[in-house]
């Protein structure tokens, strides 16, 4: 009962990242901007940097919302950096954000050598720490964000599906887009501090990944994917203190395994409608 009790708001946190990542991670798979969580990420890290040589308390609010701060201009260039006509793909500017971001971050670091704990805390997460206040906020903030992107959910969905129709019927797609990043970041910000880097990529491309395998709408793929997450994270927490290994670290093993698990499911149910005979047609006969 000490172990359950104990693990009652790791997994209550992992229950919500699994809520809004998976719903996220459709439209990020759909965007094939399949890095943007990482890039956002590591943005926020930066600004975390920034706030703690200029002295704030790596934990405080004043980092919070620097990094957020930070996060939000990562959002406004992705959003400009989607074109329609463009022949550089959006990626490509994406992956040239995390790799700055990521190389201004160890600069700044140097100059702090005192907190390179928090930079590993930012990489790795450490769920299992996690308080039932910051569960609370985490809740509400992303309740918040959920139901800004259920009320527009349409307009997100058919950017994300269909850019050419969205702007045919008048639709700003780079407002759009920064709303869809900045609310993003929201999100990132607030699940790095909790989960780290690696955890919040996996619930956020892993759910849906392997939803994808067995659904084509988006419905379906949600439910695959809250339900994936959910197992997972409950696995995942189990695991890591039944074997006394880092939490983090379990959840991102135990997503692959359950993948490779679905995967080899999928080729299972493909090869057998594959090897399905074809009804016999009956000739006709001439009368």
């Amino acid at each position: 009962m000490e172990i359950l009790a104990f693990l009652v708001w790791p997994f209550m946190a992992s229950l919500i990242l699994t809520g809004i990542h998976a719903y996220l991670g459709v439209h990020v798979v759909e965007r094939g901007v399949i890095f943007v969580d990482l890039a956002l990420a590591q943005i926020a890290a930066l600004g975390a940097t920034i706030a703690i040589l200029a002295g704030m308390d790596p934990h405080g609010q004043g980092a919070y919302w620097l990094s957020l701060a930070f996060t939000f201009v990562g959002a406004a260039i992705f959003a400009f950096a989607r074109t329609r006509r463009g022949h550089i793909p959006q990626e490509a500017f994406i992956g040239i954000a995390y790799a700055v971001a990521s190389a201004a971050a160890i600069l700044a670091m140097s100059k702090a050598t005192g907190e390179t704990e928090h930079l590993k805390d930012m990489l790795v997460g450490n769920i299992l720490a996690v308080s039932r206040r910051e569960v609370l906020k985490t809740a509400v903030l992303y309740g918040i964000i959920g139901i800004f992107h259920y009320i527009f959910r349409r307009r997100f969905l058919l950017i994300s599906t269909d850019p050419e129709r969205a702007e045919a019927q008048g639709l700003s797609i780079r407002f759009w887009d920064f709303l869809f990043y900045a609310s993003f970041g929201f999100v990132v910000t607030s699940s790095v501090a909790i989960a780290g880097v690696l955890l919040v990529f996996c619930y956020l491309i892993v759910p849906s990944v392997g939803a994808m395998l067995f659904a084509d709408k988006v419905g379906p793929r949600l439910a695959i994917g809250w339900t994936m997450g959910t197992l997972v994270s409950a696995l995942g927490v189990y695991f890591s203190v039944l074997l006394d290994l880092p939490t983090g670290a379990t959840i991102v093993c135990t997503f692959g395994a359950v993948l490779v698990v679905m995967f080899f499911i999928h080729l299972i149910f493909l090869r057998a409608q594959q090897g399905r005979p074809l009804p016999e047609r009956v000739p006709e006969v001439n009368r």
